[in-house]
């Protein structure tokens, strides 16, 4: 467990070994290199929003009637060139560009991006809206992001079973996840008599309230984007369903999170949540994200 609040410490204390003890920090696409170099591309593009948020932005409708802003479409461009120079060889599908009908060939690996995940929370003036950056490796989500400009949140996972939590202003400069007091986070065990259950603000469905029927649900708590996942991760609730339509833009990054704190996030059939479904356009099937059951 990493002694975080020193200021000396090195990224590498933050990367796991495998089996051979062996570091991964020199890979350039390991969780613990791309957390490092992500923070503080994250960081400009919650700069970039929170200029709009408090100044407000013209709405636009996109051609799926799906709302969006300059916000989005200004923190997607600052996030695309970051990970072009990053990594020029790996595609990337992000949310606005495949608005845009810009969809390149992907193959076992390629990053997602929403660069503002929480779009109508960010019109309607709620702070609970975030960054997603997250790589995926043969279809399944191994490294995430997730940056909440507006309460400072920051989950990303540091190793192929870890993520951090810490709390970072999007002005602040130099920052470091060693610097941040990053605290490792793990799910909790769920007690089955009093389960807590993330529930979206604007996406309860009758096939969400069936689901949950089968739950003796204690408390719901509300919230939006991909802070749900976080916070089953945090060890903060138990259970999130989800009936309804979304993209693998949309919860790659939290999944990477949640599966790294020891979590999991499964289809409605109880199949692992996978990513590449080119030929759906990466539209995601009913899923449900589970803390420690």
């Amino acid at each position: 467990r990493p002694a975080a609040s020193s200021p000396l410490l090195p990224a590498s204390c933050f990367v796991q070994k495998d089996e051979n003890g062996m570091s991964d920090v020199h890979d350039p696409l390991s969780a613990a290199s791309l957390a490092a170099a992500l923070l503080p591309v994250a960081l400009a593009a919650g700069r970039i929003q929170m200029r709009y948020f408090q100044a407000g932005a013209p709405v636009l409708t996109k051609a799926d009637t799906t709302p969006v802003t300059a916000a989005d479409q200004e923190s997607e461009a600052l996030i695309l060139a970051s990970l072009a120079k990053l990594a020029p060889d790996v595609p990337v599908i992000a949310e606005e560009a495949m608005a845009a009908g810009n969809m390149p060939d992907i193959g076992d690996v390629f990053f997602l991006v929403d660069p503002l995940d929480g779009t109508r929370e960010f019109i309607a003036g709620r702070g609970e809206f975030t960054v997603n950056i997250a790589l995926v490796r043969d279809t399944m989500p191994v490294f995430g992001l997730v940056y909440a400009p507006v309460t400072h949140d920051l989950f990303v996972t540091t190793g192929r079973s870890t993520a951090v939590r810490a709390t970072v202003s999007p002005d602040e400069t130099g920052a470091t996840l060693a610097r941040l007091s990053a605290k490792p986070i793990q799910v909790r065990r769920a007690d089955p008599e009093r389960v807590v259950v993330m529930a979206s603000r604007s996406h309860m469905t009758p096939e969400t309230e069936a689901f949950l029927a089968g739950f003796k649900v204690a408390e719901r708590r509300a919230a939006g984007s991909s802070l749900k996942f976080c916070l089953i991760a945090a060890g903060d609730a138990d259970l999130y369903p989800r009936a309804g339509p979304t993209n693998e833009w949309d919860t790659a990054a939290g999944q990477a999170v949640l599966v790294a704190a020891g979590g999991k996030v499964t289809t409605f059939d109880s199949e692992i949540l996978r990513y590449g479904k080119v030929a759906d356009r990466f539209r995601n099937p009913n899923y449900v994200a589970w803390g420690g059951w």
